[in-house]
């Protein structure tokens, strides 16, 4: 056989046709990859399985059911939702974690957004970048303590102090106050999460193309109208992100507030994380507590879902 025949012959064979003398066929190699897949996500499929699939189903199941931890569990149904629900506590959590997101969200997304416009016009921004996102790394528990001490109360605190030696006035005491502590708990998680925001608006504004605003400045546009007809607009994905972002952690708050005031002795700071953590783990009501960890989780993926149907109409995809 000639050379050209040989080569009409290799372009006769069907794609994936093994050539003579291959010792292995191409479904035994994807086998032998699948495997090998299967090997490397062995660990990581188990530590999910084990410490997260199990524990919510295991949770869930919980909910329905009267346990102390330590005893037999006996199936009640739906009495630790009722209970719930007739419960001053728990509905008090519940208001104070809504009041908690609505003071801290819109806030810290516009305060996030007017610095990241800010750095964005000056030079060393990357230093203010680090500066910022200091409090995003450190410890919760080291943040509570420092605003223990600027928040508390007479001439102790820095704040406090400062107010009366300015103005002569005797400031209301934020951590205890009934009315005040929630507003002081939004001030430390806007200051404390203002860093992740601000360089996710910095990354936003970087995809922005620059002729789009050279052509809104010659045509003699405000410093106004660019916020509100372009960077607005065109950041309406990474605000809707963040906004998404902020509600779960708003809604997920406990270890700051638990440093900063404890819950138990003032009903103003009291959050549903909390009522879970004191029927659990201070009442060993562990099947009350997970019904208000359901609870908890129903409401944040109904807020979610209000939020994904929302950014149909209010976010802008295209450029």
């Amino acid at each position: 056989m000639d050379r050209q025949g040989r080569l009409r012959q290799g372009a006769d064979r069907p794609p994936g046709a093994g050539r003579q003398g291959d010792s292995v066929s191409t479904p035994a190699i994807r086998r032998k990859d699948g495997w090998w897949a299967a090997f490397f996500l062995a660990p990581q499929l188990s530590f999910l399985l084990v410490f997260l699939v199990g524990p919510l189903f295991f949770a869930l199941g919980l909910a329905f059911m009267k346990w102390d931890g330590l005893g037999a569990k006996s199936w009640i149904g739906f009495d630790n939702f009722s209970r719930l629900l007739h419960d001053g506590d728990f509905g008090r959590s519940v208001f104070n974690t809504m009041m908690l997101a609505v003071l801290t969200v819109p806030v810290g997304l516009l305060i996030a957004l007017l610095l990241a416009l800010t750095l964005q016009a000056i030079k060393g921004r990357t230093v203010y970048r680090v500066v910022y996102f200091l409090p995003v790394v450190t410890s919760s528990v080291a943040v509570g303590v420092i605003w223990q001490v600027i928040l508390a109360s007479g001439g102790t605190g820095v704040l406090n102090g400062t107010i009366q030696n300015l103005f002569g006035i005797t400031p209301p005491d934020w951590l205890m106050s009934t009315e005040w502590v929630i507003v002081a708990i939004a001030v430390v998680t806007i200051w404390s999460s203002l860093g992740l925001n601000v360089v996710i608006f910095l990354a936003g504004l970087s995809t922005i193309p620059p002729n789009v605003l050279e052509a809104a400045r010659i045509d003699g546009a405000g410093p106004w109208r660019m916020f509100r007809s372009i960077y607005v607009p065109m950041l309406s994905p990474t605000i809707f992100f963040c906004t998404v972002v902020s509600v779960i952690s708003s809604f997920q708050a406990f270890d700051q507030i638990y440093v900063l005031v404890n819950p138990a002795h003032n009903e103003g700071a009291r959050t549903i994380v909390y009522h879970v953590y004191e029927q659990g783990f201070r009442k060993f009501e562990f099947g009350l507590s997970s019904a208000a960890a359901l609870i908890l989780l129903v409401l944040t993926l109904l807020v979610t879902l209000v939020q994904f149907a929302a950014q149909k109409r209010l976010v802008q995809y295209d450029s």
